[in-house]
């Protein structure tokens, strides 16, 4: 008797190991696809794609990242309807038109699908059926922007967006009105393109002088134009200069005075987290309560040294 109860011991046991053993073989073979509006190109993008990249080394999934060749809602769109098609173990998107995005990833969570949103969409979230949401709170971040442009004496402030129609970068701009109150925010339309850019801030210096401060929604597209057009014309000491995002080239500027700050939202974590957290819901069944904050925060002449040398290895 006890033989055959020792029989049937090892043999749960190894039953045991035998499922477990299938699981973690499971999520190891698990494909998560990552559908953002950004290209890889992208000095921000591509510091999304490393830690995507790397978490997908780290928790030993397939990683498949795509992105549409422009900031183009129904090409997105149809992205992540072929993602649905292909059942992975999860979705990661960023949600830059939740209206425009909404009935794909609603078909993801239809199928069961677990997406994850980072960088933005947060607002969407919850109604769309999204897991949790990676990222900043762009109007807080905004808002907490206009606050510290207040602090230091500023009246009006030039707002430059770059990629009209997302929401993200709107909720930038109206958080910093919010955020500089009794000041002026006046939002710039623009392209990403650099040359356009810069003639479009010079204009807007020129034409209208009680401009005293420039606000880019990306470090590297908006924020090194401004400090170069600012030296160009020769009007540092009235027009300051401060930027979302990082790059190692505007943190070297707020490094050397040349611009107040940059505000990190940490793009790297945004690409890491979300696909570790999707390999470890394939593997275990677990996966966070609630959206993760990768920012708000402010770099500054104090800080900006620290964070060049992780900047220029594409991680901040």
């Amino acid at each position: 008797m006890k033989s055959v109860w020792k029989r049937l011991t090892l043999g749960v046991a190894a039953l045991g190991i035998m499922i477990a053993g299938a699981a973690v073989a499971s999520a190891q073979e698990a494909t998560i696809i990552a559908v953002t509006h950004g290209q890889a190109s992208d000095p921000f993008w591509s510091i999304v794609k490393n830690g995507i990249t790397q978490a997908g080394k780290d928790s030993k999934v397939n990683i498949d990242y795509r992105a549409p060749e422009t900031f183009d809602m129904v090409a997105m769109g149809q992205l992540i309807e072929a993602a649905v098609n292909q059942n992975p173990a999860g979705i990661v998107i960023s949600n830059p038109d939740p209206d425009a995005l909404g009935p794909a990833i609603e078909k993801a969570v239809a199928a069961g699908i677990p997406v994850i949103s980072m960088n933005s969409g947060i607002s969407a979230a919850e109604k769309l059926g999204i897991k949790l949401h990676v990222g900043q709170d762009e109007m807080t971040a905004g808002h907490k922007v206009g606050e510290k442009l207040k602090s230091l004496g500023l009246k009006h402030v030039l707002c430059v967006n770059q990629e009209v129609g997302n929401a993200a970068l709107d909720q930038r701009c109206a958080g910093t009105e919010q955020g500089f109150e009794g000041g002026k925010v006046t939002v710039l339309p623009t392209t990403s393109d650099p040359a356009e850019i810069e003639a479009k801030i010079q204009a807007a210096l020129t034409s209208d002088t009680s401009v005293d401060a420039v606000l880019g929604l990306s470090a590297p597209l908006v924020g090194e134009r401004a400090v170069a057009v600012v030296e160009k014309m020769g009007v540092g000491d009235k027009v300051k200069v401060a930027s979302f995002d990082l790059s190692s080239g505007f943190l070297q500027a707020v490094a050397d005075g040349k611009a107040l700050f940059a505000v990190d939202q940490q793009p790297y974590l945004q690409g890491y987290l979300p696909v570790t957290f999707l390999a470890l819901n394939a593997r275990y069944g677990t996966i966070p309560a609630g959206n993760v904050a990768s920012g708000p925060s402010f770099v500054t002449s104090e800080t900006a040294a620290q964070v060049i040398e992780k900047s220029s290895q594409g991680i901040r």
